[in-house]
């Protein structure tokens, strides 16, 4: 009999998951960096989005990827975010490939995305969005 502790199950990607307000704005407080808020996420993404790709480990939150969409055919990644013992394992770039598959496979014809500059090598080169032009008015400080 070993002492080594049994592996953590591999985490589990799925389109449209379940999840409750308090862990996504948990997860979503850590991930970027903010206070905890008590956002009503399961009416906003009910309301806006073509879907969203949760990942849950050991029954966990443990990543989230928001796709809002116009009606039409754009789509716009948003919020992704993976809790930090489980970043840069690749998490994040199968959440987006998801969110590109559903959005493909529901005939949006578009699939936008804006981010930190930091985060421009996972976008453009890990998810395989391409620059363009775009604009932003900061419209609260």
């Amino acid at each position: 009999m070993s002492d080594d502790p049994e592996p953590s199950p591999a985490p589990a990607l799925e389109w449209r998951g379940a999840f409750t307000n308090d862990e996504l704005n948990a997860l979503h407080a850590e991930g970027f960096g903010h206070r905890l808020l008590h956002d009503d996420w399961l009416a906003q993404v009910q309301r806006h989005s073509l879907g969203w790709v949760c990942v849950r480990q050991s029954g966990r939150l443990a990543g989230f990827v928001n796709v809002a969409w116009d009606g039409g055919v754009h789509a716009f990644v948003l919020d992704t975010v993976v809790a930090e013992p489980l970043r840069r394992q690749g998490i994040a770039r199968a959440m987006v490939a998801e969110a590109v598959r559903q959005a493909k496979a529901q005939g949006r014809e578009w699939l936008h995305v804006d981010f930190d500059p930091h985060l421009r090598d996972f976008y453009f080169d890990a998810c395989g969005f391409r620059p363009t032009d775009a604009g932003v008015i900061q419209l609260r400080g």
